[in-house]
C-alpha cells in the first residue's frame, strides 16, 4: 500500500449534465485528472464537497468507479461512505472497495444526532471500522451534520487498526490538536484550505480541501514547500489561498466552487436541486476573487 493519505486531497465536485440532471462521468473524469496534473496527491469522491446526499446509492458506486478509472494506483482515491445507519455505512464502505477506493471517508450519522451519546457514536464508528473491506477516515464536519466528533471517541478508536485517520473541517485549530494529541499515530488531515500552512505547523498530514477544486495547485504548493523547508513560500502562498477558500468555499459553498471551476476552464456546472445556483452576482464576486489570485485574466 501507498502508507496513510498525505498532501492535498483534492474534495471534488460533482458534476452533472445540463440537460439530463444525471452525473456527468465525462466531466468529472476530466477534472480529476486535471487536478491530479496540478499536483494533487489524490481525490476524495462523493464527500460533502461532491454533494453526496444528493446521490442515490448507484450514483455513488459510479462516481467512485469513474474516478479510480484516472486516480492512479499510487495516488489516493477516498470515497464519502457515511450514511445514517451503522449497517448502510458499512454497506457503503463495501460497495467503494468493490470500486477500488483506497478508503472510506466516514462522517458522523446526524438525522438523529439529538439522542447519539459519545458511546453510541464510538460503537458506530467501531463496527464500521471492524466491518469495512478498506480502511476509514474519520470526518468530522459539524457544520452540516451538527454532530461534533468528541476528543474521547477519537482516543478511544486511536488504536484500531483499520482506522487511519480523522479529516476535522470543524475550523477549530484547538480541535485539530485535540485530535493529534489524542490520536498521534493517525494521518490527521486539514479540512478548511485556509488553514493549511498553519495545520502543517501542528503536524497535519496534509489537507482534503474544496479549494483545490479550482486551485490545486496552489493549495498542493503549500504543502510541498511546507515540506521543503520553504516556510516563507509556503506562507505566502498560503495568504493567495486564503481568501479564496473564506469567501468561495466558506461563504458561497458548493455553487461558489462551481462557479469557480467553470471560470478555471473546468467543469462546475450547477449544482443539484435542491441547492441553489449562484446567481449572476454572485458569479462576479468569484471572478473578481480569481483575478486577484492571479487564477483568470481580466
Amino acid at each position: 500500500m501507498k502508507g496513510k493519505p498525505t498532501g492535498l486531497l483534492v474534495a471534488i465536485t460533482t458534476p452533472f449534465d445540463a440537460t439530463t440532471g444525471e452525473v456527468a462521468p465525462v466531466a468529472l473524469r476530466d477534472n480529476a485528472r486535471a487536478m491530479l496534473d496540478q499536483g494533487a496527491s489524490g481525490i476524495v469522491a462523493a464527500g460533502s464537497t461532491g454533494e453526496a446526499s444528493l446521490l442515490s446509492e448507484e450514483e455513488f458506486c459510479q462516481v467512485v468507479g469513474w474516478l479510480r478509472d484516472v486516480v492512479p494506483d499510487d495516488l489516493w482515491l477516498l470515497a464519502g461512505a457515511g450514511r445514517e445507519s451503522t449497517r448502510a455505512t458499512v454497506a457503503a464502505c463495501r460497495s467503494a472497495a468493490e470500486e477500488g477506493a483506497d478508503a472510506a471517508l466516514v462522517r458522523a450519522p446526524s438525522y438523529y444526532g439529538p439522542v447519539l451519546t459519545t458511546a453510541s457514536l464510538t460503537d458506530h464508528f467501531r463496527v464500521v471500522a471492524d466491518q469495512s473491506p478498506i480502511p476509514i477516515v474519520l470526518y468530522n464536519f459539524p457544520r452540516y451534520t451538527h454532530v461534533p466528533l468528541p476528543v474521547e471517541l477519537v482516543g478511544a478508536l486511536a488504536k484500531h487498526e483499520n482506522v487511519w485517520g480523522a479529516k476535522d473541517s470543524a475550523g477549530d485549530l484547538k480541535n485539530f490538536v485535540a485530535f493529534r494529541e489524542a490520536a498521534p499515530d493517525w494521518s490527521m488531515l486539514i479540512g478548511p484550505g485556509g488553514l493549511y500552512y498553519a495545520a502543517l505547523e501542528l503536524g497535519a498530514a496534509g489537507a482534503i480541501a474544496a479549494v483545490g477544486c479550482f486551485a490545486a495547485n496552489q493549495t498542493a504548493e503549500i504543502g510541498r514547500l511546507y515540506s521543503a523547508g520553504d516556510t516563507a513560500a509556503a506562507g505566502a502562498l498560503q495568504e493567495v489561498v486564503a481568501p479564496l477558500h473564506k469567501t468561495i468555499v466558506g461563504e458561497l459553498g458548493i455553487p461558489g466552487i462551481k462557479a469557480a471551476m467553470d471560470a478555471v476552464g473546468l467543469v462546475g456546472g450547477l449544482p443539484r436541486a435542491p441547492i441553489p445556483g449562484l446567481g449572476t452576482k454572485g458569479i462576479e464576486r468569484v471572478r473578481r476573487l480569481l483575478i486577484e489570485a492571479q487564477l483568470i485574466d481580466s
